[in-house]
């Protein structure tokens, strides 16, 4: 099923349905000129009968034979997340009700105008309409076809253009963590990141020749065992002339997971294709960050490797040293996202010393026991940086709980046969143990945040602004987290 949008100076009478925002306090003096009277009424009766209905609400009036006005109720004040949270529950409305050709009538009553902010309502529907179906062979050919009446000129063509580098930005991550393992795996993911470059991004690729040269064995060690390269891609956006520090962030690309020796169980072991939603948030942050050219500096790091069982695979029990020169006993090659990342942070913060680091992670489990499919879990060693990014979250709807990170988790990850060992074998604080030894990898006190997204990063069913699958989660908490403390 795909959407078309249309933005109309005139009704062309080509749309049987109509949709109109109603508010509480609307008369009937506000539809003057649009309906005829007999309409007129059966609205002026319908808001008479509904004074106690939820606002942000979408209903609809059967008019005749097979027209329907669809009316929008909404608050006096919206504000950009519930009128986003409107918009996608429109276009759940009309899909299930089988409305597929609609007019918006978007500014025509003086009472409400300013109670909704058009371009996020509609920025609302398009994230709602998201559908992943490149391997269907029998398409849904059925269109919605949603014509706006309102003037271009009225909309703000600034924000309709941030939120559009937006929209591209997530959907971009979705269709990522969308792909199937032996499509998307590390060759073909770095071939698409290189593609980036005509956006104005520089892209590096450090291939396993050069990762080796660099002593990157924490992250290679986990590659080892699949036929396929493994990689570290920098995606550097210099939109800010200065020679100021960038803004760092880092992502776990683990394509495909197995757990290596240390086997998943079979069940749902087909979802560990979203193992690099961390990498694919990072990709489509620094997509978006091109594409609205955002007065800032920024480099976003992927490691990107396939954690495979095989002949070569890594062994529980093999010691690796990291770019950071500790070594690390692998007793657990589950626990892999950590090696990754290890080599990846300080490959970056030694690279280009950046001002702040944020990597993303489908870490743990245990942050799913922890915080369900709410809240991501956040560690950090920076108090302004965690306060920045929860708040960025609370405004976006991507929300953050933050999680603990102490001296005394340090002795659980400390190894009697190297500096440390990749897993907490004594139980508990599963999440907090891997953001511990991740922290330890963060070589020169650079303010760093770890956002650990298991439970966030893949819906089994849909969420306000998502239709179930990838969510794109992180795009637009830290597109947020950047327009509101760093541009």
């Amino acid at each position: 099923m795909s959407l078309k949008i249309k933005y109309l100076d005139h009704q062309n009478g080509s749309s049987k349905n109509k949709a109109i925002f109603l508010a509480k306090e609307s008369k009937i003096s506000d539809f003057k000129g649009i309906f005829d009277d007999k309409i007129n009424q059966k609205i002026l009766k319908f808001l008479k009968n509904n004074k106690k209905k939820d606002e942000n609400k979408v209903l609809s009036l059967n008019l005749e034979f097979d027209q329907r006005l669809i009316m929008i109720l909404i608050n006096k004040k919206n504000d950009s997340l519930e009128s986003e949270k409107l918009g996608a529950n429109f276009y759940d409305y009309i899909k299930k009700n089988n409305v597929n050709d609609v007019l918006v009538l978007g500014s025509n009553f003086s009472t409400i105008k300013n109670s909704i902010k058009f371009n996020e309502f509609i920025h609302g529907v398009e994230l709602k309409a998201y559908e992943f179906n490149l391997y269907k062979t029998k398409k849904n050919k059925k269109e919605i076809n949603i014509n706006i009446l309102k003037n271009k000129n009225q909309l703000n063509k600034n924000t309709k253009y941030k939120l559009d580098a937006l929209l591209n930005g997530i959907n971009f991550t979705r269709d990522l963590v969308s792909e199937p393992g032996n499509i998307l795996h590390p060759d073909e993911y770095t071939k698409r990141l290189i593609k980036l470059r005509k956006y104005g991004l520089k892209v590096t690729v450090y291939d396993q020749k050069k990762l080796k040269k660099l002593g990157c064995n924490a992250l290679l060690g986990v590659g080892q065992g699949s036929i396929r390269g493994s990689y570290l891609v920098t995606i550097e956006w210099k939109g800010n002339k200065s020679k100021s520090k960038p803004l760092a962030f880092v992502g776990k690309g683990v394509c495909f997971d197995t757990g290596g020796y240390s086997l998943k169980p079979a069940r749902f072991m087909e979802d560990m294709t979203y193992d690099m939603a961390g990498s694919a948030a990072v990709v489509g942050l620094m997509k978006t960050l091109a594409l609205r050219k955002a007065k800032i500096n920024a480099v976003g790091a992927v490691g990107l490797v396939e954690n495979m069982v095989s002949g070569n695979a890594q062994r529980p029990g093999d010691i690796v040293r990291s770019y950071s020169g500790k070594t690390i006993e692998v007793l657990n090659t589950d626990a892999e996202g950590r090696l990754v990342l290890a080599d990846a942070l300080t490959f970056t913060e030694k690279k280009f010393k950046p001002k702040l680091m944020v990597d993303l992670a489908t870490l743990t489990g245990a942050i799913i026991v922890s915080l369900g499919s709410e809240y991501a879990g956040l560690f950090s060693n920076d108090d302004k940086l965690s306060k920045e990014l929860l708040e960025a979250g609370e405004r976006v709807d991507e929300k953050l709980w933050r999680m603990p990170l102490h001296k005394n988790f340090d002795k659980l990850m400390d190894s009697k046969n190297a500096d440390m060992q990749n897993i907490n074998y004594v139980g508990g604080a599963g999440s907090t143990t891997a953001a511990q030894f991740l922290q330890r990898f963060i070589i020169n006190k650079t303010p760093w945040a770890h956002l650990d997204i298991a439970g966030m990063a893949f819906s089994k069913y849909a969420g306000a602004l998502n239709s179930g699958g990838a969510t794109g989660y992180g795009v637009r908490l830290l597109n947020k987290f950047i327009e509101d403390n760093y541009e």
